[in-house]
């Protein structure tokens, strides 16, 4: 019989195992990294640690309360799709009304806390969750391939709100890294729509994949690819970002804009797929190299 401390790690390990994969860590994580790089790309004199603990904190809570809220929303076609019928929700070992409590619960906390923090602050990350979950998800998603715009103004709402949260306004760089994100949503995104283009389509989901062509995404995909390395790269040089640090963002984007031209000239499934991955490392590296000038 094993002690209570035992029954305690197990029901925890239980719960992580049904609800963590509601919060997808990974695309949470990037995002959490996005607004902290907001924040820290007005290179203060003295980081106050206290203020940047809240901000993730407070990130984290509201992106994933929509993340759960899109889950719960989408669990019908998450179920159809290949991709995703593992899922908590669409393998139903979790109640929808357990999901929907929970990401009501995240929201309104994560709102809240930001909003605490600086309404200017908090009203864009509540604009992020607005779009992403009543834009985005229940009104766009599955109606028009152009949803991918409002998802990706969505997604570049954390880096805004992290700029604006450090300098009390919405300025031109914090402008400029919320179009380096949406940008670079297409890259992503639509990259990933081709490559599972089969479950997008049984789900009945459009995409610009399915409505105007496989050629034509992949133009969209370049043409975003130098957008956004060219909003990340002038946003760099207006933080004043050190020549090294340019240059290694150029070096990054230069890869990108490769993969993304090698994807139209020599189109196949694992390009586009290399192009997913490194869209995201990118996106990563990037943030990463503005947050430390």
């Amino acid at each position: 019989m094993g002690s209570p401390l035992d029954a305690i790690q197990a029901r925890l390990l239980e719960i992580r195992s049904k609800y963590w994969p509601l919060l997808k860590s990974l695309q949470t994580t990037l995002l959490l990294m996005t607004g902290i790089a907001g924040y820290l790309s007005s290179h203060p004199d003295q980081v106050r640690m206290e203020v940047l603990l809240a901000l993730g904190a407070s990130l984290f809570l509201a992106i994933g309360g929509s993340t759960v809220m899109n889950m719960w929303y989408d669990r019908d076609i998450d179920a159809i799709m290949t991709r995703t019928c593992t899922r908590p929700l669409a393998a139903q070992r979790i109640r929808p009304a357990q999901a929907l409590r929970l990401g009501i619960l995240l929201s309104v906390l994560g709102v809240g806390w930001s909003l605490l923090l600086s309404p200017l602050y908090g009203l864009v990350v509540f604009a992020g969750w607005f779009f992403d979950v009543v834009v985005y998800t229940l009104w766009l998603k599955r109606r028009s391939p152009w949803s991918i715009v409002w998802g990706g103004i969505s997604g570049g709402m954390p880096v805004l709100a992290g700029r604006a949260l450090a300098t009390g306004q919405i300025d031109l760089v914090g402008i400029l890294l919320t179009l380096a994100v949406l940008f670079w949503i297409p890259t992503h995104i639509l990259t990933f729509n081709m490559r599972y283009h089969a479950d997008y389509k049984a789900a009945h989901i459009p995409t610009f994949a399915s409505v105007f062509g496989f050629p034509t995404t992949r133009g969209i995909i370049a043409i975003s690819c130098i957008l956004a390395a060219l909003a990340m790269g002038l946003s760099a040089g207006l933080v004043g970002a050190s020549a090294g640090g340019l240059a290694a963002l150029a070096v990054l984007g230069a890869g990108l804009l490769i993969l993304a031209l090698t994807c139209v000239t020599r189109p196949s499934d694992k390009l586009n797929f290399r192009l997913f991955k490194y869209a995201s490392l990118y996106m990563l590296g990037a943030m990463i190299l503005l947050a430390v000038g």
